[in-house]
């Protein structure tokens, strides 16, 4: 089985890639971006993709939506910092099969990696939240909330996120919309209610 790792970090990728040989595995290419995972993906046709959400030159999410269209079957692993209820929900929404967080033991990382070989259209996450309600909020709007929910401003959050101060104001006013909120802070304590935000 073939594997792209893609983590905008050198050592996590090193880290992630000795585990997954270790099984058996072959690690065919690691990428920094969403831009190499797309030219390392043309090139390598793997089996299976480790993904980082945060990376530096878009969401994870885009690139797991991305290799989903052209791929139905590959699998498609989520590794990522981010424990929120709706990061969980965009995963399994965006085509991915499997959320891991990335304290969790690699032995998880290798069972979740497993899973989604033998099952490229099922999803499964340790991280359940049988009381959330789905906000709606798309995968952006859930980076956005976060960076908002860390107190950041919209010029930080643009810079962060790589997008424009005027992108990042049309989502906060769809963040507030969605979550019927007045404002940022009405929209934070609305969203820990709800479990979004951990």
């Amino acid at each position: 089985m073939k594997v792209l790792i893609v983590d905008d970090h050198a050592v996590v990728r090193h880290g992630l890639k000795s585990a997954i040989e270790s099984h058996g595995y072959e690690v065919v290419a690691e990428a920094g971006s969403i831009n190499e995972a797309q030219a390392f993906m043309a090139q390598t046709n793997p089996d299976a993709l480790v993904v980082d959400i945060n990376l530096p030159d878009g969401s994870g999410f885009d690139l797991v939506a991305w290799s989903r269209k052209i791929s139905p079957l590959t699998a498609i692993v989520v590794l990522t910092l981010n424990e929120g209820a709706d990061y969980v929900w965009a995963a399994k929404n965006a085509g991915a099969n499997a959320f891991i967080v990335k304290n969790a033991p690699l032995s998880d990382l290798i069972a979740a990696l497993d899973f989604a070989i033998s099952s490229p259209t099922s999803f499964s996450s340790k991280h359940t939240y049988p009381a959330r309600i789905d906000s709606g909020l798309s995968a952006r709007e859930i980076d956005v909330l976060q960076s908002i929910n860390l107190g950041l401003s919209n010029t930080a959050i643009a810079s962060n996120l790589f997008i424009s101060i005027p992108t990042v104001k049309t989502h906060v006013s769809s963040i507030l919309r969605k979550l019927d909120a007045d404002n940022r802070v009405q929209a934070l304590t609305i969203a820990r209610e709800r479990g979004l935000l951990v």
